[in-house]
């Protein structure tokens, strides 16, 4: 049921999962690309004289030269940190979602979000400036603004479909009857179409969910009535498989 309602939720949330990962690429890419070993110049003898190393070689010989005094002269410990930086961002980039209660690309928007954060600690107390860190931080930054108002509208919808199935759950929760449970559902619906009206897109999300919640609604609320029925096909086919 709940996955049904979720589809267009999840489809959006595929939408910018894709997007926000080819902003954060388009940053930050140099950053997150593995460290591949550069090849130094080469010079190829003819007779009794090396050939002139190519100007552009020789520069990128220095810059090479350059980069390896630098990061050899980082406390190893700082170096550590910024390649655990580094490799959660990449990590957070190949996240996949399971509707309808994770949604990968509100995932990816929130712990993009934590990196940033602790990004802007250690650029706030570290007693040197990292200009790696900076540029991921600024990378991360531009492209969390560019996501921000989807993330809300999607960030919305996810807290509604965990709000739905709070409501059906018995966990934790003392006894009820199929009719109060079905009134407390009916309000959950109730109040998240009021707070859709505040977007278009959410309005489209509520709508889908309402839609699919009164097709389902038949056969939601025996088990709350019927001691001990399973609440899913999935838990009376293993009932069968018992007997079998």
């Amino acid at each position: 049921y709940l996955k049904n309602a979720a589809q267009p939720v999840a489809d959006a949330d595929e939408q910018m999962k894709i997007a926000l990962r080819q902003t954060v690429r388009g940053q930050v890419g140099d950053l997150l690309r593995p460290n591949s070993p550069e090849k130094p110049a080469v010079l190829t003898v003819t007779g009794l004289i090396p050939s002139p190393t190519p100007a552009s070689v020789a520069a990128d010989t220095r810059s090479v030269v350059s980069t390896a005094d630098t990061n050899a002269g980082l406390a190893p410990q700082q170096e550590a940190i910024v390649q655990d930086l580094l490799q959660r961002t990449r990590y957070l980039l190949t996240l996949k979602g399971r509707p309808p209660f994770r949604l990968a690309g509100v995932e990816m928007f929130e712990q993009l979000q934590a990196v940033a954060r602790c990004v802007d600690q250690l650029l706030r107390y570290a007693p040197r400036s990292e200009p790696r860190l900076r540029h991921l931080r600024a990378g991360l930054r531009a492209a969390l603004r560019a996501a921000r108002a989807d993330y809300r509208d999607l960030r919305q919808a996810a807290d509604w479909l965990t709000q739905i199935a709070d409501v059906l759950d018995p966990a934790g929760k003392p006894a009820r009857t199929g009719a109060e449970v079905r009134a407390e559902w009916e309000q959950s619906l109730h109040e998240l179409k009021t707070a859709a009206q505040a977007s278009p897109c959410l309005q489209g999300f509520a709508e889908k969910i309402d839609k699919v919640s009164q097709s389902y609604a038949p056969g939601l609320f025996h088990t709350y009535d019927v001691l001990g029925l399973p609440r899913t096909n999935n838990e009376r086919e293993s009932e069968f498989r018992e007997v079998k």
